[in-house]
């Protein structure tokens, strides 16, 4: 699985734990960080919505660019 280091920056860069995601996503802090360190894989609907969150690009989130911002 793939570690979503930019997930934990994005989210302390805001200050905000991980049970403060898991809330906006609708699921529980356990999970959520089973994400974040990538045990889980991330289902589709909820990188959107991490997208949305953080107001970067899903692509932002995956590791695939450097540039944060969104395309939608």
């Amino acid at each position: 699985m793939h570690k979503y280091q930019r997930l934990q920056d994005l989210r302390e860069d805001k200050d905000l734990r991980q049970i403060d995601i898991a809330k906006k996503l609708e699921t529980t802090q356990k999970q959520y960080s089973r994400w974040e360190t990538g045990e889980y894989s991330i289902p589709f609907e909820k990188i959107i919505q991490l997208a949305k969150i953080y107001n970067v690009s899903i692509d932002y989130i995956a590791g695939l660019t450097n540039d944060k911002r969104k395309f939608w």
